[in-house]
């Protein structure tokens, strides 16, 4: 299967498929054409079974999901991934992850306006209206912050259908300076009680290449509801694509900068977790954060088929930039890696399902590994075993 770098969705798109989808992989179809479905129900290994329940992975932390936690920048809510399916791929804007709530101090009460300025020759200054005129469906995207973590049980991770303006398109109204080479997008970023795990600055910068190819754009609706305050309402920056950090909030001011222009404290401070080479002191010298390849377990569901136990592993793919062929897991570090079942990539932006039928040979502690087979490609977090999740079998 072949698709162009950077395969996305609409989401008319992806309900059509996802509808196919639901179908194929409860049945085990999904890698059939719809001419031989009929016959393949036959060999679905959990046809005529019965579900007993999910066993839960351990090892992650005993925090809330779903509930917002904490306040300003340490304020968080994780997104419950066990309970994503093909037909229901889509997070609501209630259960969409947050990794810093709105401030106090932000006052949504007045007319909301972004400044573009810089090294320009006459700044220009955008009204609220003026974006939601120009907004236009973006599609289904997903968002993964940076420092998602197995204590979180990896709930830093959702999917929504987005709207906005194109930023290009913006842009392409104002007339620069020589000098102009990157552009800074900031955000409100103010708290009345310093926080206990980050430092205030939501800014990143990036070429204009980086933004024509990712088409960001910024954000005024999700799921076709208007933004929420926590998910950056007014105005959010979506850089499709790339981690959650770069995707800033409270879009206040967009400035044109020059080449040299030293790095931001946000980029600082995410210069590990976006893969950099050490903390580099200019912007220019900065990777870009994209979210490269990854897989992981979202639940491991208990069956009783024809008097056996047996186990389905269900879970998602996400990220990077070319479609893969050939998923492989394991269950443990002395058991050889073995093709998942029934796997198909249709975009990375923003996930594909798969799932792996297991009959684990004795009760115990199993941790659950995947890895790309085919093609090469770039999976740091995956290939370290970052997305590693564990559980304890009592049955078999």
């Amino acid at each position: 299967m072949h698709r162009d770098s950077n395969a996305k969705l609409t989401r008319r798109e992806w309900l059509s498929a996802s509808a196919l989808a639901s179908g194929a992989l409860l049945f085990g179809l999904d890698k059939l054409e719809l001419p031989q479905a009929a016959a393949s129900i036959q060999d679905d290994p959990f046809r005529g079974g019965r579900q007993l329940g999910v066993v839960p992975f351990i090892g992650e932390g005993r925090g809330e999901m779903e509930t917002l936690l904490g306040e300003g920048l340490d304020g968080r809510l994780y997104t419950e991934l066990s309970a994503l399916a093909p037909e229901n791929p889509v997070v609501p804007a209630e259960k969409f992850y947050v990794r810093t709530r709105a401030s106090k101090l932000l006052d949504d009460t007045k007319p909301w306006t972004i400044r573009v300025g810089g090294l320009v020759k006459q700044p220009v200054v955008l009204s609220l209206s003026d974006l939601r005129k120009s907004a236009k469906p973006a599609g289904l995207h997903l968002l993964e912050c940076s420092g998602n973590a197995r204590l979180g049980h990896f709930g830093l991770l959702s999917a929504a259908d987005w709207a906005g303006a194109p930023l290009t398109e913006i842009l392409d109204q104002v007339k620069l300076d020589s000098r102009a080479a990157r552009i800074l997008i900031s955000g409100f970023d103010r708290y009345p009680v310093p926080s206990a795990t980050s430092i205030p600055g939501a800014s990143w910068i990036f070429t204009l290449d980086e933004i024509k190819s990712a088409k960001a754009f910024l954000a005024t609706e999700m799921n076709g509801k208007p933004l929420s305050r926590d998910h950056g309402a007014p105005v959010r920056y979506f850089m499709p694509g790339w981690y959650g950090c770069t995707c800033i909030k409270w879009v206040d001011e967009i400035s044109f900068v020059a080449e040299d222009i030293p790095a931001t404290s946000q980029m600082r401070e995410f210069a590990f977790r976006t893969h950099q080479q050490g903390v580099p002191q200019l912007a220019k010298d900065y990777r870009p954060a994209f979210i490269e390849q990854a897989a992981m377990p979202i639940r491991v569901e208990k069956w009783l088929v024809d008097g056996k136990i047996r186990y389905r592993v269900v879970g998602i793919l996400w990220g990077g930039s070319r479609l893969i062929n050939a998923l492989e897991i394991r269950f443990n570090p002395d058991e050889d890696y073995v093709a998942v079942d029934h796997f198909q990539q249709s975009a990375n932006d923003p996930w594909s399902f798969w799932w792996h039928a297991w009959t684990p040979k004795n009760p115990g502690a199993y941790l659950i590994r995947l890895r790309v087979k085919d093609p090469p490609v770039a999976a740091r977090r995956l290939d370290s075993g970052y997305y590693v999740r564990s559980l304890e079998i009592t049955e078999v």
